[in-house]
């Protein structure tokens, strides 16, 4: 299926083989152990990842645990911001470069991994190319914001509102829920002022969700394609691949992860959301080379 996505002035035709998004956790409870408060430590794993081939950076400042508390509103911009403007600097160096992978977006696109409206309020009109909104659009303020800075809008399927534990929700049917809401969310972003070729869809596998759901969502995400934008699948070190290998450490996860890659990319996922970069982008190389020749 051929499409198009828009991320403030810059433009993505699929098909072609799966984007790779780079974590960045600027934070200090990130359930990898992975995230940093400091914004020089951060900008350098971000640079790694480009490096490595990501071709899109999704930086967050509030791990979305439901064991830990939230952070404030103003702590939360206080930690994006400066890395934002750090990303600026660095990227605009990278315009004329030659991508470090083939076929590879460069420079990376910046995804702002965020929900509370006052936050993208206060980042988007600094940067970032996407908002990445795991707060599952609950009104249409985030969508306003897209719509008024070009931003892309990557919206996330969940139940409940974010950093409280939603493991008790139940689906009679996971796919027809996701089909329900998704048609509900794009009407709404739409209605803001968001363009549909400024969308993408993630069903959000672990929020809210049983193990047989996430296992559902891997196994019949193509029926998502009748939407026709592109989906992202976050399946870096899941709960659910700790489920399937009874691996209680996040870190001893990255196999299972390109076990899902590949069954996604095999399904036509577009994008997928990982920590460990350089696995997951030649693995997506790989099976692209496998599954287009």
């Amino acid at each position: 299926m051929v499409m198009t996505l828009r991320a403030r002035g810059r433009t993505i035709t699929f098909p072609r083989r799966p984007l790779i998004m780079g974590i960045v956790n600027i934070n200090d409870d990130s359930f990898c152990g992975d995230g940093t408060l400091d914004i020089t430590a951060a900008m350098e794993q971000a640079r790694r990842m480009a490096v490595a081939g990501a071709d899109i950076i999704d930086a967050g400042a509030e791990s979305a645990r439901t064991n830990r508390e939230a952070i404030g509103i103003q702590e939360e911009i206080d930690r994006l911001m400066p890395f934002v403007e750090r990303w600026n600097e660095w990227s605009r160096s990278l315009t004329d470069a030659e991508t470090p992978v083939p076929h590879q977006v460069w420079p990376p696109l910046l995804s702002l991994n965020t929900w509370r409206p006052e936050v993208v309020a206060a980042i988007l009109p600094e940067g970032g190319d996407m908002l990445n909104d795991i707060g599952a659009l609950p009104d249409d303020r985030n969508a306003q914001l897209c719509a008024q800075y070009g931003a892309a809008l990557l919206i996330m399927h969940s139940r409940g509102m974010p950093k409280e534990p939603h493991t008790h929700v139940q689906y009679p049917d996971i796919m027809a829920g996701l089909d329900d809401f998704f048609a509900e969310r794009i009407r709404m972003a739409v209605a803001a002022g968001v363009s549909e070729e400024q969308l993408v869809l993630d069903p959000g596998i672990d929020f809210a969700k049983q193990r047989e759901d996430n296992l559902r969502i891997l196994r019949d995400c193509e029926r998502l394609h009748r939407f026709g934008r592109p989906l992202l699948l976050p399946v870096s070190r899941k709960t659910v691949i700790g489920e399937v290998l009874d691996l209680k450490d996040p870190l001893a996860r990255d196999a299972g992860t390109i076990a899902c890659i590949a069954a996604g990319q095999n399904r036509g996922a577009h994008i997928f959301r990982v920590h460990h970069v350089e696995a997951a982008v030649s693995s997506v190389r790989v099976l692209d080379a496998i599954l287009t020749h």
